[in-house]
């Protein structure tokens, strides 16, 4: 996979030398609160994340979390991309951001270069995405690319279950 790139930021695969971000990113109390506690204690955990997340989806599927980086410094802020949930027809959209880098437009920037991927490369017809209803700032952002609201549902997802926003967006059909 090619970086998908913006105006300001590189969204590029998951490598192990991604450790100590994944550590920071997960232990971030906004993290636990927003997406829940993934048991990431230590980097050897961080790197298994990596790993058995990331890596494997990305070669199952032909896509993934992708790491989003500043374009001209390379640094990591945060992570942006598509999963393929056992629990959901559909691939997902997700993000977190450091919480150093709110507030820029950076979330926005990169999940809809993630939604252009989604079906200029992938060719995806539907894209999903759950945010916790308490989470006001992912549901705005979601709304304003157009997602709609289809439920509140519960999901479990990693062993949590929780209330979550449904949300959907379907691509504008192809015309040949």
């Amino acid at each position: 996979m090619q970086a998908i790139i913006t105006n300001r930021l590189a969204l590029r695969l998951f490598n192990i030398n991604d450790v100590k971000f994944v550590y920071e990113l997960m232990n971030d109390p906004s993290w636990i609160k927003n997406i829940g506690n993934r048991g990431i204690s230590d980097l050897e955990k961080a790197r298994a994340w990596i790993v058995e997340g990331p890596l494997a989806c990305q070669a199952r599927f032909g896509f993934s979390f992708y790491v989003v980086t500043l374009r001209d410094t390379g640094i990591a802020i945060g992570c942006c991309g598509l999963i393929k949930r056992d629990v959901l027809e559909h691939a997902d959209i997700g993000y977190a951001f450091l919480p150093a880098y709110w507030g820029n437009g950076y979330a926005l920037e990169a999940a809809l270069a993630t939604v252009r991927h989604a079906e200029e490369d992938l060719g995806l017809d539907k894209l999903l995405a759950i945010t916790s209803p308490d989470n006001i700032s992912s549901n705005k952002l979601i709304k304003k690319m157009g997602f709609n609201l289809d439920d509140v549902v519960v999901l479990n997802l990693s062993g949590e279950k929780k209330l979550s926003n449904l949300y959907s967006y379907t691509f504008p059909r192809r015309t040949s």
